[in-house]
């Protein structure tokens, strides 16, 4: 489920933005070709809520790095607004999803823009072949 919503997220950010910037969804050390976004889940939750019903947090932060560093605030800032926008609602596996408590922070001329894509989940019974027949014999002294 949390893969479907990254690749949903990457989607939304690549139709927003286009081919000039790179989308990451794992970290890279070194060869990081700017601009780029870096996806990642940070904490899931599961709770149960009823019989087989859970409700899942999942919150993730998006990374943006500039491609200019001396005025990296200020494009770190356009590009927060327009993720706003875009990252609103998803498409996630035919099922349209909300974005949540959506917020920024650039810190160290790094975007960090963080939103939740909370949801229920079903989980179905797990069917188990039942027996057709049973049958036992008792004997009694006496």
């Amino acid at each position: 489920m949390i893969h479907s919503i990254i690749e949903s997220i990457s989607r939304s950010i690549y139709t927003e933005f286009g081919d000039a910037y790179s989308i990451c969804m794992e970290a890279k050390k070194q060869g990081l070709k700017k601009p780029c976004f870096f996806i990642s889940c940070i904490n899931p939750t599961d709770r149960l809520f009823l019989n087989r019903r859970y409700f899942r947090r999942n919150p993730f932060c998006i990374q943006y790095f500039p491609a200019d560093s001396l005025r990296g605030n200020e494009e770190c800032m356009e590009t927060a607004e327009r993720l706003f926008v875009c990252l609103e609602y998803l498409d996630v596996g035919g099922d349209w999803v909300m974005g949540t408590k959506m917020k920024y922070e650039v810190v160290d001329g790094i975007l960090h823009f963080f939103v939740n894509y909370d949801m229920f989940v079903y989980r179905t019974a797990e069917t188990v072949p039942v027996m057709e027949e049973v049958s036992s014999e008792t004997s009694v002294k006496g």
